[in-house]
């Protein structure tokens, strides 16, 4: 199925999570200091996993950075 990720046109498996998601960006396994919002709403961490998508929905991926 295609979702928008960040922006971006991505391909994930049909029954695919917010985690799923999460790892398509690149951030493999990481969750501190890491926020999601599905078609505008924010879905906790402990959710991703279940959260699941369906085909054209928009998933934001950010992460917070320390900087100075």
């Amino acid at each position: 199925m295609i979702v928008q990720v960040n922006g971006r046109s991505a391909e994930l498996p049909d029954g695919a999570s917010v985690t799923d998601a999460v790892k398509a960006v690149g951030l493999n396994g990481e969750r501190r200091g890491v926020a999601v919002a599905v078609d505008g709403e924010v879905v906790r961490n402990a959710d991703w996993d279940s959260t699941r998508l369906s085909e054209r929905q928009a998933v934001e991926v950010v992460r917070a950075v320390q900087g100075g």
